[in-house]
């Protein structure tokens, strides 16, 4: 089964794979972001994890996606075969392009996956527009 990538204008800014001293490796959810006539849909596959565990900031155009993945509790001392499932911390940080607004977006889980929807942003009134002055 082959893979795909579509390119996008997103950026997607994930701190993967970081370690400290005294921090646990990071790990990257999938993530699917498009764009309708009424806004941004971004889709998150966050399977095994509750609600209350997830942490979404906006900043700007900027939109966070933070949390942490309960081990399921393997036996010690087990030999993996095969092992691609991530536990432990996660952060996504996706910037958005311009034309969406943050400030007026929705978010829902379901079933493993968190969805938020962002609206076009108002559009931006050009030309001239008339300014109605009042007496003081």
């Amino acid at each position: 089964m082959a893979m795909s990538r579509a390119s996008s204008s997103f950026h997607f800014a994930q701190r993967a794979n970081a370690r400290g001293p005294d921090q646990e490796p990071h790990w990257v959810p999938n993530t699917d972001a498009y764009a309708t006539d009424d806004g941004l849909v971004i889709t998150v596959e966050l399977a095994g994890m509750r609600r209350e565990d997830l942490e979404l900031t906006v900043e700007g155009n900027s939109l966070r996606i933070a949390g942490q993945r309960p081990d399921v509790g393997r036996p010690p001392g087990c030999r993996f075969l095969v092992m691609e499932i991530n536990y432990g911390p996660f952060e996504s940080v996706i910037e958005l392009p311009a034309g969406f607004d943050l400030s007026r977006a929705k978010a829902a889980y379901q079933n493993g996956f968190l969805r938020v929807d962002a609206p076009v942003l108002a559009r931006a009134v050009t030309g001239s527009i008339p300014l109605e002055i009042s007496e003081s």
